[in-house]
């Protein structure tokens, strides 16, 4: 099998070192389809140059390809059996006009909430699509979605073996949508350390809670990559994930970070069939449902809870689940195979 990984225009290099969230599915789906015995290449310029040494990489972008120009003729000549894309790429003409010609499957994981497709831009079959969540599921419904756990790597974040570890840790992006600041109270109230991994994206929101950021159990840590970043996961007790009311988590990547590293999470979430549900077991994390009309202290409270309870488990068995249930191979053999 020949499959193409596609990048997109973006202020994050492919692979990302660090933060980066579709630009690291695409990344692993290379990973992972190279592990299960397919040719890749890496088509797009925003692929790492220094890649060229280990992989095939043609860079230039399906969209930007005019009809029957050389370019062109070669990818189609190639033979490619999938080609894998942002999920916005399916329902852009240019795109679209480029894969027809090359006539095979695409697939794509829906890394956005919002996002509206055009209504042929999949077929669940030759095109597909995957999503992470029942709600996610839910809400693109109309494009026949599958369901199927993302998996994210970044540049030189392999997996050393897992450890008890201590204290505890959030990362992500620092913002109003993914509300760190009800982790940090909640190790305040559980008298414990927290390191707060990633880039500040939203500082008015940092102000308005710095009496929280700027604690002295809180340790804001920013952005890290490669070793440094697997090591803050592996090293915690306990990874404890939020995210705000209104908010829709549709890629959630660190979940698969954090469970292959060995660290039990402790999930706060606002409903039912979110991606917390539907990536941790009573292995691997504690995963609880507060009342949005509840205040952040109330939330807290609950999420200090979970993370007692998380803390508890194993995180040799841990790491064996996420190795597993988050595995580069089997992600690709899931999404590269047409449904029954």
């Amino acid at each position: 099998m020949l499959v193409g990984v596609c990048d997109f225009p973006g202020s994050y290099a492919f692979p990302p070192a660090g933060y980066g969230g579709i630009e690291r599915w695409l990344w692993a789906v290379a990973v992972g389809a190279r592990a299960a015995g397919a040719d890749v290449h890496l088509l797009g310029p925003g692929w790492l140059t220094d890649l060229e040494h280990d992989w095939v990489r043609k860079p230039v972008r399906l969209e930007d390809l005019t009809a029957g120009s050389l370019a062109e003729r070669e990818l189609q000549a190639a033979g490619y059996d999938l080609l894998v894309v942002g999920h916005e790429y399916p329902s852009l003409s240019a795109w679209t006009r480029t894969w027809n010609t090359l006539d095979c499957d695409v697939a794509t994981f829906q890394h956005s909430p919002a996002f509206r497709h055009a209504d042929d831009a999949f077929d669940g079959e030759r095109s597909r699509l995957y999503c992470y969540s029942p709600e996610m599921i839910e809400r693109y419904a109309e494009h026949q979605p599958i369901t199927e756990l993302a998996v994210h790597l970044g540049l030189g974040e392999e997996e050393p073996s897992a450890v008890a570890g201590r204290d505890l840790v959030w990362l992500g992006r620092i913002d109003e949508e993914k509300a760190p600041h009800i982790a940090v109270r909640a190790a305040q109230i559980l008298g414990r350390r927290i390191q707060v991994v990633g880039p500040v994206f939203d500082s008015a929101y940092v102000r308005r809670h710095e009496r929280l950021f700027g604690a002295d159990h809180v340790t804001l840590v920013g952005e890290l990559g490669g070793p440094a970043k697997t090591a803050a996961i592996r090293d915690a007790s306990v990874f404890v994930y939020t995210y705000a009311r209104a908010y829709v988590e549709a890629g959630a990547a660190v979940f698969g970070e954090s469970l292959r590293a060995g660290t039990p999470m402790a999930a706060l979430t606002w409903r039912e069939g979110t991606c917390a549900e539907a990536a941790l077991c009573e292995r691997t994390g504690v995963t609880t449902v507060a009342d949005p009309d509840e205040d952040d202290e109330t939330a807290a409270r609950l999420l200090a809870l979970a993370a007692e309870q998380a803390e508890d488990l194993n995180h040799t068995q841990v790491q064996e689940i996420g190795m597993g249930r988050f595995d580069p191979a089997r992600h690709f053999k899931a999404i590269s195979a047409r449904p029954c």
